[in-house]
């Protein structure tokens, strides 16, 4: 198996023709492909724990049909009520797996915009013609903005690109966003 010598690093064996835009398109490739590989890994696992949740769900009901359908006497009455309370318990901490997949959903379309974003930029700055347009330049950042579909991260993108906060601003202001907003989740 040979190695394409004219698509990796340079920087330790510098040649005549090397340079700082082509590493730096490397270097965002390998983050693309890195984001994308972890990104399919937990994907796979969390389609197993959806399975599993749902699974559970669907059985948390049928105990509970079966319990109400008990007869009612002194003697099934303490049982019935326990087993109720620990099958109100199980499907409360199954509501509480299903917010922290709503949570991995948004962390998943977040990074999903990053990779986009990344590969598209490596893509420009690949080009020598379109990287020093301005055209291109605001063409990337409306194909990146019309791809983002949370306000937070449309947000940032106006914080940062538009109002000109710092990187480390717009993060903060986030974070106190956040921190006010509380536990809403947005349900889907």
């Amino acid at each position: 198996m040979s190695t394409d010598n004219s698509r990796g690093t340079r920087v330790h064996n510098p040649g005549p023709d090397w340079n700082h835009l082509r590493e730096t398109v490397l270097m965002m490739e390998l983050a693309v492909a890195q984001v994308e590989a972890a990104m399919t890994d937990s994907n796979a696992s969390v389609d197993a724990l959806t399975g599993t949740f749902t699974t559970m769900a669907n059985t948390i009901k049928l105990i509970s049909e079966r319990i109400s359908g008990l007869a009612d006497n002194e003697a099934t009455n303490a049982v019935k009520m326990e087993l109720m309370v620990a099958t109100m318990n199980v499907a409360g901490m199954v509501n509480q797996a299903i917010v922290a997949f709503q949570f991995y959903d948004r962390l998943s379309q977040r990074l999903s915009h990053v990779n986009n974003g990344l590969a598209w930029l490596a893509d420009l700055v690949g080009d020598h013609n379109r990287a020093s347009s301005t055209e291109a330049w605001a063409e990337l950042q409306g194909k990146i903005r019309a791809r983002y579909s949370m306000p937070e991260e449309i947000e940032m993108f106006e914080a940062v690109l538009l109002r000109g906060l710092t990187v480390e601003q717009a993060i903060r202001e986030f974070m106190e966003k956040m921190n006010n907003k509380g536990d809403d989740i947005e349900l889907f």
